[in-house]
This record gives structure tokens, C-alpha cells and sequence, in this order.
């Protein structure tokens, strides 16, 4: 009797792996058939072309609204935080006022301006070291310093000038081969405009009657502003291992 019981479970077991076999096999996807594929390791060397928007704060004189072009070089593109450095510059344009002439005569340009921006990013890659389909959705953040060319034709005492930004973005790496991908990117750029002590006065040619009325570019004593650009660009990537 023992005997044939141990038969009996030995059969069973035989049955239920032949069972669970074909349901085994059905469980995720044979390697050559898995939408999923592993991001090269090592580091990324990406160059740009792209758009650069915003309207240059409540007067419209910083720089805004041109082309821009750069270059980024990624660490750690296989995994799921990813660093980099990044040079920018964009041919921008700005408008300028002058506080010092007549109301009619205060504002003239747009004048050609151009802006390197230098910055660090930390890049979150939402689909870790691998792409699904070819594809890697990603998020991060960029903060660096701007480097402006001047503009003599602005005599007002406003300056651009050196400034810290930040830089949100969001965009989607497309994986052309094992190392070539395309990079399409979205950003908001943020920086803060501080205006000259100039704009508070009174214009020497047409003064107006504080404090009833003013004729001064700023009235209000609002002489710092933060303003917000849109960013888009689209670049070609190169992946290489260090």
C-alpha cells in the first residue's frame, strides 16, 4: 500500500509540472521578443538646435526670443539619475527704454543680443537603464550662469549681466541604434531681472508731477522681476563607454 501511494504522489507531481509548465512559459516575454532593451552604460555626448521664448519681463529688454544651440555630455546615461554638464548660446533680441528722453522717443529696437548658458542637470530617466520600444521618457533639472554679450546701444544702466537661472525639463529619448538616439526636450527657464536705479527717476527731458503723476519707466518701486522662457530643443546623441 505505501507503495502505491508513492506511486500515486509521484504521478501528481509529474501532472502538475506538465501543467505549469506552458503557464510558466507564458509569464513575461522570450528575450528576443521583450519590449524592453538595455541602455548602453558609460556616457552620452549630445548636440542641439533649438528655440529659445519668452518676452523679456514687463518691458520686454532682457533677452529673449532666438535660436540656440549647444552641446551636453551625460555620465551614468544607463541609469535611472543621470548627471551632466551642458553650453548653450542663443542670438536673442531685446528691446531697449531709456528713462532720460521724452515718453515718445523712450522705447526703440529690438537690438541683437547674444546669451551663453552654462549649467549642471541632474536628469531622472523614468524608465531606468532600459528604453521600452526604443523609447526612455525622462525629467530633470538644469541650474546654471548666464554670460551675455553687452549691447552699447542701451545707455539706460540696465544690464543683463551675469545671473543665475534654473532650468526645469521634461523630454524623450529615442533609440535609434545602440549608441545613436535622438533627444527631444522641453524646458522653463527661469531667471530674475533686476532693473537700474535709473527707472525710478524722472525722465530730464519730460518730468512728470509725483506723486500724482509720474513719468518715470518705474512708478511703483518694483525693481526686481522674475521672468520664465520656454526652452525647446532637439539634439542628436552619441553613446560611448569611458
Amino acid at each position: 500500500m505505501p507503495n502505491r501511494m508513492t506511486a500515486a504522489l509521484r504521478i501528481a507531481a509529474s501532472l502538475a509540472l506538465l501543467i505549469a509548465a506552458p503557464a510558466h512559459a507564458q509569464v513575461g516575454h522570450r528575450p528576443g521578443s521583450s519590449p524592453y532593451r538595455d541602455i548602453r552604460k558609460g556616457h552620452t555626448v549630445t548636440a542641439s538646435f533649438g528655440q529659445f521664448g519668452g518676452s523679456g519681463g514687463r518691458f520686454e529688454i532682457g533677452p529673449h526670443d532666438g535660436p540656440v544651440y549647444g552641446l551636453r555630455y551625460d555620465i551614468r546615461t544607463g541609469s535611472t539619475i543621470q548627471i551632466g554638464l551642458g553650453v548653450a548660446r542663443a542670438d536673442l533680441e531685446r528691446l531697449i527704454v531709456d528713462p532720460f528722453v521724452e515718453l515718445a522717443n523712450r522705447v526703440s529696437g529690438p537690438v541683437d543680443q547674444t546669451v551663453t548658458f552654462v549649467e549642471t542637470n541632474l536628469q531622472l530617466n523614468v524608465t531606468g537603464g532600459k528604453s521600452w520600444r526604443r523609447l526612455a521618457p525622462f525629467i530633470g533639472t538644469g541650474a546654471g550662469l548666464t554670460l551675455p554679450s553687452g549691447t552699447p546701444a542701451d545707455t539706460s544702466q540696465f544690464e543683463f549681466g551675469r545671473k543665475i537661472y534654473l532650468a526645469p525639463y521634461i523630454g524623450l529619448r529615442v533609440f535609434v541604434t545602440d549608441r545613436l538616439s535622438l533627444r527631444g526636450e522641453a524646458r522653463a527657464a527661469f531667471v530674475k531681472l533686476r532693473y537700474p536705479s535709473t527707472f525710478e527717476a524722472e525722465p530730464v527731458l519730460e518730468p512728470g508731477d509725483p506723486p500724482t503723476s509720474s513719468n518715470a519707466v518705474i512708478p511703483d518701486g518694483r525693481t526686481n522681476e522674475w521672468t520664465t522662457a520656454s526652452w525647446l530643443s532637439i539634439g542628436l546623441a552619441y553613446a560611448f563607454s569611458p
